[in-house]
């Protein structure tokens, strides 16, 4: 069994070559641990859902596992490998439905392949993954509820999309397609194999019309922080402007086969960083 601080250290680990770490450098040291501790968190559920080992039975028992764990921490019983996020939860008022809700996305992965969803589950999907591990790090952030839970539904959305429209050829080759199916059937890809969909002439058009979804929910990011809520805004604030930046740059070579996996050069990321990390 993975040891709790263990975990922490393969999330800060993991975290070092991404985004992600330039936007908790810009975080104290006590909320940026406990970010870490949110991201390992993450992490080690999505890898039980990712990583291709067990069974789906058996991988929905190590699921279970870690809700069992929850239930213990908050209700002030050991437990067993979720040690490292209790003075987190304790410093921060961290919500334990928003843990579980975490977990529930992980479980539509484990369940089926999750292959052109309808609209409707694929924002379930990013309610599930994303917005509510935005609700967690808004506690972190120091974020009342009200805009700070409009922010976690519009920012989590918009990364996720983004990582969606980002990872379409990773994602095929484990067999999912998270595309919906609506904008599919738009552009005449009837197929459910993900190689098929993703190898079709029409998948550009169905990727822009995702990416206008994406933008949608940065621009209603955008308005939450044009308020000026309370918090330490800094780090969504930088990890929208990357995804966006990420989701343009995507958008200028576009979709059609052979895909180009965009990544912002340092100069690029160090420059998002001066203008809407340090002084956005």
């Amino acid at each position: 069994m993975t040891e709790p601080n263990q975990i922490v250290q393969a999330a800060r680990q993991k975290a070092s070559n991404s985004s992600f770490y330039s936007a908790m450098r810009l975080m104290p040291k006590a909320e940026r641990e406990a970010m870490f501790a949110i991201y390992g968190f993450c992490r080690v559920v999505d890898d039980i859902a990712d990583d291709g080992i067990g069974t789906r039975q058996e991988r929905a028992v190590e699921l279970t596992k870690w809700r069992v764990d929850l239930d213990d921490l908050y209700d002030g019983r050991p437990p067993a490998r979720a040690e490292f996020l209790v003075e987190h939860i304790k410093r921060y008022g961290l919500r334990k439905i928003d843990f579980l809700t975490v977990i529930d996305g992980m479980d539509m992965d484990v369940a089926e392949d999750i292959v052109a969803p309808d609209l409707k589950t694929l924002d379930l999907y990013c309610e599930r993954v994303a917005s509510a591990v935005g609700r967690l790090s808004i506690k972190v952030f120091g974020m009342e509820e009200g805009p700070g839970f409009e922010l976690a539904h519009h920012l989590g959305r918009a990364l996720q999309l983004t990582n969606v429209l980002r990872d379409i050829d990773e994602d095929a080759a484990i067999g999912r397609l998270y595309l919906p199916r609506e904008y599919l059937a738009e552009a005449d890809i009837a197929t459910q194999n993900p190689k098929s969909a993703i190898a079709h002439p029409g998948i550009d058009k169905v990727c822009k019309t995702v990416a206008r979804d994406a933008h949608v929910h940065y621009a209603a990011t955008a308005a939450v922080l044009a308020k000026r809520p309370k918090g330490r805004v800094g780090t969504p604030r930088l990890m929208g402007a990357v995804y966006e930046e990420i989701l343009r740059q995507t958008e200028s070579v576009g979709w059609a086969p052979p895909r180009l996996r965009v990544s912002l050069s340092k100069p690029k990321l160090l420059g998002i960083v001066l203008r809407h990390g340090l002084f956005g």
